[in-house]
Parts: structure tokens; C-alpha cells; sequence
């Protein structure tokens, strides 16, 4: 009898532990629950407690040694309800299906503040991901003939797990770009005049130049006259790479930088992209509009005006600039 009573008392105990408290839906709300790589059970039980997941770090603690499951945690992102059992926030954290974290990187973002929204939203080293990009090992692993990977990070919306480490979300967005490469595209580079490096380099700075979608190869044009022609770039997103208070108004004295980036100076492309294009630019760099376009001047509405000769594009930057003074003096007038 007595020993009937000693398990009868066991069984409510563990019951209570394991499934205590019993709280209708209604009264529950769901919250994401982060487990971080190496985290303790006993952190993990302490954070679970501090987002009122569960009632009592020191009885979670318990029933996972008594169910043999220290062990069996990993890292993520999970999708929790405060005020639940032991038992059922066990199984959740063991068992169930992780949520994922978006990752919205848009067109045209340098890889520095990539590394900064990847720091943000997955919690990990913006430092690491940054060196990364230039292990040498690891842009072998991938195939590409490149010094660095800035320009290989296919801008896109992840749906990515919590947990994942620098180097796998470089490797996805590597593994995106050859995704989204049009077909033929080593061909297609071959046939315009370059090695398929030298594209990605030119979509990214047709890219910086593109307010517009329409006009991505006009611009291309532009620079393709340009290249064919000898003539310097002079392409101002490749200063603004290379300043470290950019991207601001350009000063007389940035375009003397000395640096293989600054294509005021130097012929030719830059050595590597300056940020990191979307297909529409990549496709822009293969194909241009057929024009004799050598010049191009900002409205400040996001369009551009396209010239053939020097004396058609100072003239257009003279008309724009008149009309951009009195915009000025009427606002003056006004303020």
C-alpha cells in the first residue's frame, strides 16, 4: 500500500514538473526564442524564464536531466508561447521546426553594409563575414576568378535559419548569383570584349550610376564608348567606394585620390566590383543600347541626360544647373 501511495505521489510530481502550467490558449502569447551556438542549459533555462516562456528556470533544469535531453538543444530561431509546460517547451526547443529569419540585402549595397545587416538581423561578426570575403581558400572553394567576393553577393530576400554561420550565408548568396546568371554568360562576356570578372565589375558600377531600370544600358553604352575609346571612366560611385565619409558631394580633391578605384586617373575598370549588382545591371554590362553616347549628366530626378559630344554634354550641365539655381532662389523666395 505504502508503496502504491510513494508512486502515486511520484506520478503527480512528475506530472506536475513536466506538464504544469495548464494555461488556455487564449491566455498565451507566441514570442521568438533565440538558442545561440554552445549556450548552456542552464543560460538557456534562465532566458527561457525571462521571457516567461516557462515559470521556473531551476524546474526546466530539472525535467530535461530527468528526460536525458541535456544535450540534445540546438542552435536557431524558434516560434514559443509564454506560460508553457516544461515538457511542451522541451519538445518545441528539440523537435520542432525552426522559424527563419528574412534577410533583405537590395541592389547596389557595398559588401560593408551587408556584413552590417547580416550582423544586425543574424547575430553574427560583421568582421568575420568581411575577411571572408578575401579568404582565398574559401573563393577557391566557390570557383570564382576573383580577389575578393564584393560583387558576388546576389542581392535578394534569404529566409535564412538562425544559427547559420558567416561563411554559409556567403556560400548562399554565392550559390544565388550563379543562380541568376543568364544563360551563356561567360560567352556573352567573351563576345562583348571581357573576362566575365571584368562584367561584374561594370554591372556594379552601371548599378551605382542607375536610378532607373529603363536606363541601365544607356548607361552601359556610355561606358562600353568609353572603354572602346581609351578614354578614363570618370565614373563618380568609384570615388565614393573609396572615401571613408561617402557616399557626400564629391570635392576637387577626391578625384586626385591616388587609388585603382579612382577612375579619373586610372584607365580602364576598377580591380573590383564596388558593390554588389542585381541581374538587371549584370544583363545592362552584357548588352548595351547600340548609341554613340560618350557622356551623361544627372536631372536630379533620378533620370540622366545623354550626350555624343563634349560640347552637348556641357551644355547640358549648363542648362541643369541654371535650372537648379532657380529652384534655389525660388525656395529662398519662399523659405
Amino acid at each position: 500500500m505504502l508503496m502504491a501511495v510513494l508512486i502515486l505521489i511520484s506520478a503527480i510530481g512528475a506530472g506536475w514538473l513536466f506538464f504544469w502550467p495548464i494555461i488556455p490558449e487564449k491566455g498565451r502569447q507566441e514570442t521568438d526564442f533565440k538558442v545561440k551556438w554552445g549556450s548552456s542549459l542552464y543560460a538557456i533555462s534562465q532566458n527561457l524564464e525571462k521571457e516567461g516562456i516557462i515559470q521556473s528556470a531551476d524546474y526546466f533544469v530539472l525535467a530535461t536531466r530527468l528526460l536525458g535531453r541535456s544535450d540534445a538543444f540546438k542552435a536557431g530561431l524558434f516560434r514559443l508561447k509564454t506560460s508553457s509546460s516544461n515538457y511542451s517547451t522541451l519538445k518545441a526547443l528539440q523537435q520542432g521546426a525552426q522559424s527563419y529569419i528574412k534577410l533583405t540585402v537590395p541592389e547596389g549595397l557595398p559588401a560593408k553594409k551587408i556584413a552590417a545587416i547580416v550582423q544586425n538581423k543574424l547575430d553574427l561578426d560583421s568582421t568575420t563575414f568581411m575577411h571572408l570575403l578575401s579568404d582565398t581558400g574559401l573563393i577557391a572553394e566557390l570557383g570564382l576568378q576573383t580577389p575578393q567576393l564584393e560583387g558576388y553577393l546576389f542581392p535578394e530576400t534569404y529566409n535564412l535559419p538562425y544559427g547559420i554561420d558567416e561563411r554559409q550565408v556567403i556560400e548562399t548568396m554565392v550559390d544565388l548569383f550563379r543562380v541568376q546568371l543568364p544563360d551563356s554568360f561567360e560567352v556573352r562576356a567573351s563576345r562583348a570584349g571581357f573576362m566575365p570578372n571584368q562584367i561584374i565589375i561594370l554591372a556594379s558600377i552601371i548599378e551605382a550610376e542607375a536610378l532607373l531600370d529603363d536606363e541601365m544600358p544607356l548607361i552601359s553604352s556610355v561606358f562600353h564608348n568609353r572603354l572602346k575609346k581609351g578614354m578614363l571612366l570618370q565614373a563618380d560611385p568609384t570615388i565614393q567606394y573609396i572615401i571613408p565619409d561617402g557616399p557626400r558631394r564629391l570635392l576637387n580633391r577626391d578625384l586626385e585620390i591616388d587609388s585603382p578605384y579612382n577612375t579619373y586617373k586610372h584607365p580602364g575598370l576598377p580591380p573590383t566590383p564596388i558593390n554588389n549588382p542585381g541581374r538587371k545591371a549584370i544583363l545592362a554590362a552584357l548588352d548595351p543600347a547600340d548609341t554613340g553616347y560618350l557622356y551623361f549628366v544627372a536631372n536630379g530626378d533620378g533620370s540622366h541626360t545623354f550626350s555624343v559630344t563634349l560640347r552637348q554634354h556641357l551644355n547640358a550641365k549648363r542648362k541643369l544647373d541654371e535650372i537648379r539655381k532657380s529652384i534655389a532662389r525660388e525656395k529662398r523666395r519662399n523659405g
